[in-house]
């Protein structure tokens, strides 16, 4: 009996990601997984389980790192120069990165709230990205750089709501400056 070919599984799952981040959930086959991932069938579901399954790995790690490279850009800069950092780094200067958008954005538009897990995952990465937007705009008001009277927690459901729309600009095409134009006019608003 021949031995099954090892692999790196996380290289895998990185290929995994690609995948379901630019095809989405529902129009990434099995075969699109074991050919991009590069291992047989039988070793996806020994290592991964199900495409379900691997789909929530694989947005797991997606949220991680997405979330924790928004962060750092959040904190790269003080007040709302670390909230512009964030907004302008969404976008990928990468046409092809760009226009696959944020894989966490395309879970929620192609599965709403009819997914607990997906749900689960995004209201995770939400909080901690919310509560990070949060303490940088209460710095930046104590800065004095916030409109008078603007309320921090609306102000943080609007950098979000941004940022999303920024993804799905994107992921249609939009073009690179005109993407970089709305995060400036957003950071804008808010002084």
């Amino acid at each position: 009996m021949a031995r099954p070919k090892e692999f790196d599984r996380d290289v895998a799952l990185d290929r995994a990601m690609i995948v379901f981040w630019s095809k989405g959930f529902a129009a990434t086959s099995t075969e699109d997984l074991v050919s991009a991932m590069g291992i047989g069938r039988q070793s996806m579901y020994n290592s991964f389980g199900d495409k379900r399954r691997l789909y929530l790995e694989a947005l797991a790690r997606y949220q991680d790192a997405s979330v924790s490279g928004h962060i750092n850009r959040l904190r790269s800069k003080k007040s709302l120069a670390g909230i512009e950092a964030m907004l302008v780094g969404v976008i990928a200067d990468d046409r092809a990165v760009r226009e696959r958008g944020c894989m966490g954005v395309n879970a929620v538009s192609e599965l709403g709230c009819t997914d607990p897990d997906v749900t689960r995952l995004r209201g995770e990465s939400d909080r901690r990205l919310s509560a990070a937007l949060r303490a940088r705009l209460e710095e930046a008001r104590e800065a004095g750089e916030l409109r008078r009277g603007l309320d921090v927690e609306t102000a943080a459901a609007f950098v979000g709501t941004t940022m999303q729309g920024l993804q799905v600009g994107a992921r249609a095409g939009r073009p690179l400056r005109a993407l970089r134009e709305v995060a400036h006019f957003a950071i804008a608003s808010l002084r």
